[in-house]
């Protein structure tokens, strides 16, 4: 697999507190990087770096060989490249879950608005909404929000998706919901990174899987390994924290 997303030595200060240092990673296309650690370790921060919304103070982070750095004049036409899924859906209140699928591919990629909107359906039908199309999205429960969210990264066709503890603000009922789809883009053999604290589905849909703790990267490995036959004792204090069943 060739390497799509490139992360050399990155340092990420706010002020005079240092997030992470020296931060190194590659993601091959289509790998699935789950991130785990602590509240706290910057996991989130990390992601937001990566599509430019964070800015670093050292190092570089390249997508398709291209740097990616706010400060370039095309960083808007790298971060279409880069689909993010924050915690709080960011939907539009205004606008129906069609509109808000389709105003960035109409707007921003200048698609056909009738050629989106086939799209759109399809995406919905496939995640289970197509019936909410013209509804808003506080007729939605948290895990229809979610799945919506999900669809309008998608349709902006991303070469890379973040997913940001997607899964943070939902009721325990509405996770499956959601994790479900996650799952099913994973075994299509999409490239994505996911900050989560599921691990059952972390283990599901990892190929590789990282804790990153104290600003550094403690461990990576394959899921199994990695949950069976932790390295260090960091890591295994870390699982000792959640209970696993592995029968479900």
């Amino acid at each position: 697999m060739d390497e799509i997303l490139q992360v050399k030595g990155i340092t990420k200060r706010f002020d005079d507190i240092v997030v992470f240092e020296n931060l190194n990673l590659t993601v091959k296309k289509g790998e699935v990087v789950v991130i785990v650690g602590p509240s706290g370790c910057g996991k989130s921060t990390f992601l937001r770096c990566l599509n430019a919304l964070e800015d670093i103070q050292e190092g570089e982070i390249t997508l398709d060989g291209e740097s990616i750095n706010r400060n370039k004049k095309d960083i808007s036409r790298i971060r279409e490249k880069i689909g993010m899924v924050f915690q709080s859906y960011d939907l539009f209140p205004h606008l129906t879950i069609l509109q808000n699928i389709t105003l960035a591919p109409v707007k921003v990629k200048k698609r056909p608005k009738a050629e989106a909107e086939k799209e759109a359906l399809e995406l919905l039908e496939r995640v289970g909404l197509l019936s909410k199309k013209d509804n808003y999205p506080r007729q939605l429960s948290g895990g229809q929000k979610q799945r919506v969210a999900i669809v309008r990264a998608l349709i902006m066709h991303p070469e890379i998706l973040l997913f940001d503890e997607v899964t943070a603000a939902l009721d325990p009922e509405m996770v499956k919901e959601v994790l479900d789809v996650v799952l099913s883009l994973a075994k299509e053999g999409r490239t994505m990174i996911i900050v989560t604290h599921e691990m059952q589905f972390a283990r599901a849909a990892a190929d590789r899987m990282i804790f990153i703790d104290g600003g550094r990267i403690v461990e990576e490995g394959k899921p199994k390994d990695f949950f069976e036959n932790p390295k260090t004792e960091r890591l295994q204090k870390f699982l000792q924290t959640f209970t696993y069943d592995d029968e479900k």
